[in-house]
């Protein structure tokens, strides 16, 4: 049997009277493990509370996507296992996780019912308040959460739709004035056959429409007052010849490279009497080129931002898999363009060097999403958004700056804390930089930090480049074993 001076040097039990200390050496055992050796293994039954006098042991936890591994830790008293085992017939049946001695140890073994016990006995006060805080602000916790994903989710659909909407309704006018413009060059056509154009002029004819298509945005860029110049130049030429509107003509003539040249070949080609129509035929044969090219560039458009939201949500991806950095950072800015007022300017510096890193891409999305809307709301109308990427050894570092009015010192400390904002009511839940910090922490055994003064705020993301940790996969309902912001096993004195 333990004797109770060893234990009381535990802070787990520093406060307990001589009596209850005496009834927890009866009650428990000490039991030794060499180094390698495992103390408790996961999905065993949990039927025992253990606790560090000496030594050094390693939380393990597996999941489907491999091992995660917390920090080595030779802390006297802390303590894993049954520790939920106050909760009776709620608590989990199995082991949530794994603990492996690191070095000879030696731990004291408590039965779980002994310890529920207890911890509902000796401090009823305590285990009504763990009970509360485990299942109420677990399901508070959860439904913050689906709220605040649901409000990045409407900001994210806004700012897509405000930016798909102008290449569609570009794309819907072009094809609009494409009908009317089909319509008219058909009815040119007819005109052409009706004067009895031979047909080897009617196909040189075809073919020059084919080269002025092809001409169309192709050409050597040339200053306004050089197309103005053109256009005058081909106006002059159209009205000799008797071309009626003239003036209107030239513009889309000249953009398919039309000069004094291109004029007298039609008129080799086609004779002086079908010139004039011919070249009508022509100019809106060119347009319908334009428009065409108009509705091409718009659905482009739309298919790129189509593109970076599916990059975005990581919908073709598995959950865990080698991505690029670069990439989901572009499509998350791509998603919040629409939502960035005029006044800010958006700065990229990448890395180019840095390579792809094993990680959960939508999950890091949701990281970037959150740093970024942070930082657009602290500089309101206007400042510089700055985003970087370097990459130091074996770990890759993504920077999201700002030139808003920084984070106080006095509330550094607390920024990542659940349910913290500096937000006025309605607008923050204080969830964004927790959530941000588990999926960086928790997810990917990074880091994520602060520095800032006013007018240079950074956050630092810290993910390492060849690492595969796959913690929990509920970040919302974390085991009670667990502890994201120390980051090492649940016990630790403060």
């Amino acid at each position: 049997m333990i004797d109770i001076d060893e234990l009381r040097k535990l802070f787990l039990f520093e406060r307990l009277t001589d009596e209850q200390l005496t009834l927890l050496a009866t009650k428990g055992e000490v039991r030794g493990y060499e180094r390698d050796e495992y103390v408790l293994r996961q999905g065993e039954p949990s039927e025992h509370f253990f606790v560090l006098i000496e030594g050094e042991v390693q939380m393990l936890t597996d999941t489907s996507a491999g091992p995660v591994s917390q920090p080595r830790t030779s802390q006297p008293g802390v303590y894993a296992g049954a520790v939920q085992a106050y909760l009776g017939n709620r608590a989990p049946d199995v082991y949530q996780h794994s603990l492996r001695a690191t070095a000879p140890s030696r731990m004291f073994v408590l039965p779980a019912k002994k310890f529920g016990y207890i911890v509902t006995e000796w401090f009823p006060m305590a285990f009504h308040l763990l009970e509360g805080m485990t299942y109420g602000g677990r399901a508070a916790r959860e439904i913050i959460d689906r709220r605040q994903r649901l409000t990045a989710l409407g900001t994210i659909t806004a700012g897509l739709t405000h930016e798909l909407n102008n290449p569609a309704a570009a794309a819907v006018r072009a094809v609009s004035e494409l009908r009317t413009l089909i319509r008219a060059s058909r009815i040119q056509l007819a005109g052409l056959a009706e004067d009895g154009i031979a047909p080897q002029k009617l196909l040189h004819l075809v073919e020059m429409a084919d080269s002025c298509a092809q001409a169309v945005g192709t050409l050597p860029p040339r200053s306004p007052m050089e197309i103005s110049d053109a256009e005058d130049t081909i106006g002059d030429a159209l009205e000799e010849l008797g071309v009626e509107d003239a003036w209107e003509l030239a513009p889309s003539l000249v953009n398919a490279g039309f000069t004094l040249e291109t004029l007298a070949k039609i008129r080799t080609k086609v004779g002086d009497e079908h010139a004039g129509a011919a070249l009508r035929w022509l100019s809106e044969a060119t347009e319908i080129s334009q428009m065409l090219g108009e509705v091409t560039e718009a659905t482009e458009r739309i298919t790129s931002l189509l593109a970076s939201a599916k990059q975005y949500s990581q919908m073709d991806r598995a959950p865990f898999s080698v991505v690029d950095v670069h990439e989901l950072l572009d499509s998350t800015l791509a998603i919040f363009r629409g939502k960035i007022p005029p006044g800010i300017s958006v700065v990229t510096d990448y890395d180019r060097s840095l390579p792809p890193i094993p990680a959960y891409g939508g999950e890091l999305n949701q990281v970037w999403t959150n740093l970024i809307h942070n930082a657009l709301d602290a500089m309101g109308e206007e400042g510089t958004l700055t985003v970087r990427t370097a990459h130091d050894e074996d770990e890759a570092i993504i920077e999201i700056g700002d030139t808003g009015p920084g984070v106080a010192d006095e509330i550094k400390e607390r920024i990542f804390e659940p349910f913290f904002t500096t937000k006025t009511v309605g607008k923050g839940t204080g969830l964004g930089l927790d959530i941000s910090y588990r999926i960086v922490a928790g997810r990917h055994s990074g880091e994520l930090k602060v520095r800032s003064v006013p007018g240079d705020t950074w956050f630092e993301v810290r993910l390492p480049l060849r690492e595969t940790p796959a913690p929990p996969e509920d970040l919302r309902a974390l085991p009670a074993e667990w502890s994201w912001q120390a980051g090492r096993l649940i016990g630790l004195p403060a």
